[in-house]
């Protein structure tokens, strides 16, 4: 093993620490491979070979991570929780890696040109995390040039329920021997193809683009509940969740350890 297969591996062994336990998985891509794929807006100023992660929500992060957040904060403030929570798990890989000059940015965040800070779609394509079908992939195009068709991204084992939730850039680490690895094209058809896009763009609050392949696991209800409501007005419903999941570990009804994932959470 190279010296720079070592730190890549000692990075990915740390970062696994921290988020495979409550629910996230994570994709090592390098910086070149993305701003290949983006327009001069969205390209990093860096060396291609920088060695960056995205970072993916499956369906386990709500009971994982989410919940155990929800039930030791106090729940008040303008930020929405889960954004909250997401920020506290990003700013554990700082505090993992003091000496390295690491940059972490949310799918949420904004530059002040009120674009994106970063297209996390392409970033998880080019990492392998999920593929990411746009107009491009149906052959012939049946929209026409003047409609507008977003694009979305599909995970092989979870299809459309999963978030990619940023990406943590390692800004003084470069990987010129990483290997691409190839996204799984887990909607070859160009009718599925074709029918993932209406459904995710004409149709997407009920649901059924998630479907499109058969997942392993999907939401479950309560977590379908708070991502079908406005964050704007999510704070009665958190409370409500908070109360229902704080009885349910008295009564020992949750598997995770809330009490100790909440010891680390009062850290922070």
């Amino acid at each position: 093993m190279t010296s720079q297969s070592h730190q890549i591996g000692r990075i990915l062994s740390s970062l696994s620490t921290i988020y495979t336990p409550v629910g996230f998985e994570i994709y090592p891509f390098k910086i070149g491979w993305y701003n290949e794929q983006v327009g001069e807006p969205f390209r990093f100023d860096l060396d291609p070979d920088t060695l960056a992660f995205v970072i993916i929500s499956t369906p386990d992060m709500f009971d994982k991570a989410l919940v155990p957040f929800m039930c030791r904060d106090d729940c008040t403030g303008s930020t929405d929780i889960l954004d909250k929570c997401m920020m506290h798990y990003f700013s554990l890989t700082k505090q993992a890696f003091p000496d390295d000059d690491v940059e972490t940015i949310h799918d949420f965040e904004m530059a002040a040109s009120r674009r994106p800070k970063i297209l996390v779609q392409p970033a998880a394509h080019v990492s392998g995390a999920a593929f990411y079908y746009t107009r491009r992939c149906v052959d012939p195009d049946p929209w026409g040039e003047k409609k507008k068709i977003f694009g979305v991204s599909i995970h092989p084992q979870y299809g459309g329920w999963f978030a990619i939730r940023g990406v943590i850039i390692f800004k003084s680490v470069q990987c010129p021997e990483l290997p691409h690895k190839e996204p799984v094209d887990c909607v070859p058809e160009q009718e599925k193809r074709r029918e993932l896009l209406e459904l995710f763009n004409y149709h997407w609050r009920d649901w059924r683009f998630r479907d499109i392949i058969e997942p392993h696991k999907r939401y479950s209800e309560d977590q379908r509940l708070y991502f079908e409501t406005m964050p704007k007005d999510r704070s009665p419903l958190v409370r409500q969740l908070k109360g229902k999941f704080l009885k349910q570990a008295e009564n020992k009804e949750i598997s995770t350890d809330l009490a100790g994932v909440g010891g680390e959470l009062a850290t922070q």
